[in-house]
């Protein structure tokens, strides 16, 4: 073909970017059969640059070759695609084979053709997804410059839509990590681990909240807390005070406090979140550069997510933390009126926890028999004073009596939905039935009594026999373990005294940490 024709230079080579080179050269495939368009092409844009990069051209003589390379490169920015090579429409092969067998819509699909009558514009247009049709008598040196530009500038934003669509997807992913995380020491970590994929990074990360409302990061006291570190910030973990965290992160961290809004460096990121309740957490993050646009605008739209969960955990640890010393409370008074010590629920929820959680139960079952265990006696405010303060042995009558705690601790509690009262009503419904069937108040046995019933037998017993009660003083550890060890098949669970048993060390501990 002849060269002028292909290429006629009527209006001069258009001037092309001098900028510097910022990343690798845009791949361009260039299928046809001619040697001689292969070698115009390559050099008429020899000195071409689109956004600082380069083009590498790709060069495919037929269009089953075109379909290889396609096929094996992913990154293809545009083909260019004569429509005739070894047969009259293999360039329309090419593309339909590109974006229907490859299912890629990135790729710009750029049609040549030196006999526009073998296959008319328009029908091809309307019949296959490409992105323009040119004679090759159309491409002169600019015009071919300006379809580069074009086609090139339709790639770059196509893939920066893509990029914005994955970023939102991975902020999704991630908003979901942190959503599910459940507790707040959790949440941090989610935070980072969650912000580091976001930025693509392996880098050190520091997690910090106001401990008070309203800038209590930066009044005299310097109160925070550092909820989770990674990489070289994991030497503040055990942090209390802000000024012994590092002086570039307190001035960042002051900074964004003052300015209420996330800061971006050369080389690390200062993320500002605030709540409507006032709740302010600050969060670093070094990088190796500066974050682009994108990641700025995802951070943004995840750091919104983290603050909003971040208030509803503290909102809901809040509450949590008043349903466990209303529990705890509760429980207390109920000792105290049987002139015991209120020491003895705490003792018996966290043996109780321990001896879920090595039975095999899960975190959330054994946090959940800790937190109702001590409602195991609540039923005894029903029980007259002259029985429940009796310093001797009662009678019959009065043992009938003292028997009906169980029950009416049940009937109090049941009536709630609560899921830590529910299992309060089993507990103090089934702390007194005994393995062998022999307990009240409804005689169960065996794997029929409820298994926080059965371990909050076990810890309750244990924890009064080593305690003074006004009809008896403190048993020796022994004397305790040896009746246990006797009543195991009987009263107790035999798996849950082995268990005590293994685990004594652990409970005495605890009995050493709650003394009355």
């Amino acid at each position: 073909m002849n060269d002028e024709l292909l290429f006629a230079d009527d209006d001069g080579v258009g001037k092309v970017s001098q900028n510097r080179e910022t990343g690798s050269p845009w791949r361009v495939l260039v299928a046809d059969d001619e040697p001689d368009v292969h070698r115009i092409t390559r050099m008429v844009l020899n000195g071409f640059r689109f956004d600082g990069r380069k083009v590498e051209l790709i060069s495919a003589y037929s269009g089953e070759e075109a379909c290889e390379v396609m096929a094996k490169n992913d990154d293809i920015a545009m083909a260019l695609l004569d429509v005739v090579m070894e047969e009259d429409h293999a360039g329309l092969n090419v593309a339909r084979y590109i974006r229907e067998e490859l299912n890629n819509r990135y790729t710009r699909i750029v049609l040549r053709t030196g006999q526009p009558g073998q296959a008319p514009e328009q029908e091809v247009i309307r019949t296959f997804d490409i992105n323009d049709y040119k004679d090759k008598t159309e491409l002169t040196t600019t015009k071919l410059n300006t379809l580069m530009f074009a086609t090139l500038r339709s790639y770059r934003d196509i893939c920066i839509l893509d990029e914005h669509r994955r970023g939102l997807e991975k902020v999704i992913q991630a908003s979901a990590q942190v959503f599910s995380s459940g507790e707040l020491s959790k949440f941090a970590s989610a935070v980072l681990e969650q912000v580091t994929n976001l930025l693509g990074l392996e880098q050190s990360a520091l997690y910090c909240s106001s401990s008070t409302p309203s800038g209590a990061l930066i009044d005299d006291s310097r109160r925070f807390r550092v909820l989770a570190a990674t990489g070289d910030m994991q030497q503040l973990s055990e942090v209390d005070s802000f000024d012994n965290i590092p002086e570039l992160i307190r001035q960042g961290f002051e900074q964004a406090m003052t300015e209420k809004r996330s800061l971006y460096f050369e080389d690390y990121y200062i993320g500002y979140f605030s709540s409507d309740r006032g709740s302010e957490s600050l969060l670093y993050v070094a990088c190796q550069g500066r974050p682009s646009h994108l990641d700025k605008q995802l951070l943004e739209i995840y750091a919104t997510n983290v603050a909003i969960t971040y208030e509803n955990l503290l909102m809901r640890d809040e509450i949590l933390e008043t349903q466990r010393e209303l529990v705890y409370m509760l429980g207390e008074a109920v000792e105290k009126r049987s002139k015991e010590t209120g020491a003895h629920v705490k003792r018996v929820a966290k043996i109780s926890e321990l001896l879920a959680l090595r039975y095999g139960l899960s975190p959330d079952e054994a946090s959940l028999i800790k937190l109702a265990s001590p409602l195991h006696d609540v039923g005894k405010i029903g029980i007259p004073d002259s029985i429940l303060h009796k310093p001797g042995k009662h009678d019959a009558d009065e043992w009938t009596v003292m028997q009906t705690h169980a029950q009416i601790g049940a009937d109090i509690l049941g009536k709630s939905d609560r899921r830590i009262l529910k299992l309060g009503a089993i507990i103090a419904g089934q702390h007194h039935e005994r393995w062998d069937g022999s307990g009240y108040p409804n005689g169960l046995s065996g794997d029929d009594i409820h298994i926080a019933g059965r371990i909050t037998a076990l810890a309750d017993v244990f924890d009064a026999l080593g305690s003074d009660r006004c009809y008896k003083n403190a048993w020796p550890l022994e004397d305790i373990l040896d009746l246990i060890q006797q009543e195991a098949g009987k009263h107790f669970d035999p798996a849950l005294v082995q268990i005590l048993i293994d685990n004594i060390d652990d409970i005495t501990r605890i009995r050493q940490t709650y003394p009355d």
